[in-house]
């Protein structure tokens, strides 16, 4: 059987960043290979992706791709070079290019709105909920916080720049309220929000998960916030959407939950081509392939085991995972949160709290197929 194409290529744009968030898996954790690599991507390095890109399209038959712009803070590459790669890319390749760029949003102003909705780039912004809580975490190197700076590049993506608004994407801290943190989040009307788990594996545990506790203290918030959200929707949440779509029966369309493998691909900024930089949160050499746009094809990474081990599905998974109960909802979490000393064949270190939530949703919604009409 042929090997399922990439779909999504992440493409490096700028391996630096002007916050210092204390959650950053580029910065924060193992992976420090952002320090041996340039700031930014070159002319020639865009160009070479942009041709591999378009190499595997022909090669797959590929109607459309995503290329997603990202860092470190994709801004800092600039517009000129922003625009540079867009045109670059929608020339070469041979199919629909869909563009998003994912930002802290402190340097987005209308200049660049206005570029990325000329160029039909959507635009995902990070915040994680009122001021309080966004500025624990998501700090500049002063130490002082980004909130205030945020707030007016979602003013404007919210009002006069809705078209190219994709929604905002928020890391789940505990000490917060669940549904205050929505709340804020509404504020500026997102078309859809992300919920992330905190990065962590079983050797670095993330916060309030400790190693062999049945406490399930991210169960509980995103619990709290389901029950909250479920009985009207509105605003898509897709963690939530997912989970649904999962215990009814369907397939994930998103990494982290179900079995769906997944088609994404990373490109540093100096060409390397990464499985994924997720991973190297947990192992600096877990994400490494030893590719190079410069000489190899993305089918190549196609073959490689550390490639094939995040999209083999059930077989890909622990013992105790693939004998849960709940293994098709849960797809044992994201491969980096299942990382310890000796490799990644483990349940997720989010396990108990991913068991809860997902029997919490089916549960809720059983009861509710299960009502009278």
């Amino acid at each position: 059987m042929a090997a399922r194409p990439f779909r999504q290529f992440v493409v490096k744009v700028h391996s630096r960043c002007n916050l210092a968030c204390d959650y950053c898996y580029v910065y924060e954790l193992a992976d420090q290979g952002w320090r041996s690599r340039p700031r930014a991507m070159s002319p020639d390095v865009v160009a070479r992706t942009a041709d591999r890109v378009a190499r595997h399209v022909r090669a797959h038959g590929l109607a459309e791709v995503e290329v997603v712009l990202h860092g470190g803070e994709p801004l800092l590459a600039g517009r000129s070079a922003l625009e540079s790669l867009v045109r670059r890319f929608r020339s070469a390749v041979p199919a629909r290019v869909r563009f998003s760029v994912q930002t802290n949003g402190t340097l987005l102003d209308r200049a660049f709105l206005e570029l990325f909705a000329a160029l039909d780039v959507r635009v995902g912004v990070s915040l994680d909920g009122d001021p309080e809580a966004h500025d624990r975490h998501r700090v500049r190197p002063d130490g002082t916080g980004s909130w205030a700076s945020v707030r007016s590049a979602l003013r404007l993506l919210a009002d006069e720049f809705r078209a190219v608004y994709s929604g905002l994407l928020c890391v789940v801290d505990v000490r917060s309220d669940p549904t205050r943190t929505y709340r804020a989040l509404l504020e500026f009307a997102p078309p859809a929000v992300d919920f992330l788990l905190p990065h962590g594996n079983w050797s670095a545990p993330p916060p309030a998960r400790v190693t062999g506790s049945p406490d399930t203290p991210y169960a509980e918030w995103l619990t709290d916030l389901f029950n909250h959200w479920y009985p009207a929707p509105g605003t898509r949440v897709r963690l939530f959407e997912e989970l649904l779509n999962l215990v009814l029966g369907g397939q994930s369309r998103v990494e982290g939950v179900g079995l769906t493998p997944t088609a994404q691909v990373v490109v540093e900024t100096d060409g390397a081509i990464s499985a994924s930089d997720i991973l190297a949160s947990s192992s600096p050499a877990a994400a490494a392939t030893g590719l190079h746009v410069a000489r190899d094809d993305f089918d190549r990474a196609l073959e490689l085991p550390e490639v094939l081990a995040g999209r083999s599905g059930l077989a890909g998974l622990s013992a105790a995972c693939r004998a849960c109960p709940v293994v098709s909802a849960c797809g044992g979490g994201l491969r980096a949160h299942r990382f310890a000393g000796d490799g990644f064949d483990h349940p997720s270190v989010y396990c108990p709290d991913l068991y809860r939530l997902i029997t919490h949703v089916r549960d809720r919604v059983a009861a509710d197929l299960a009502a009278p009409a």
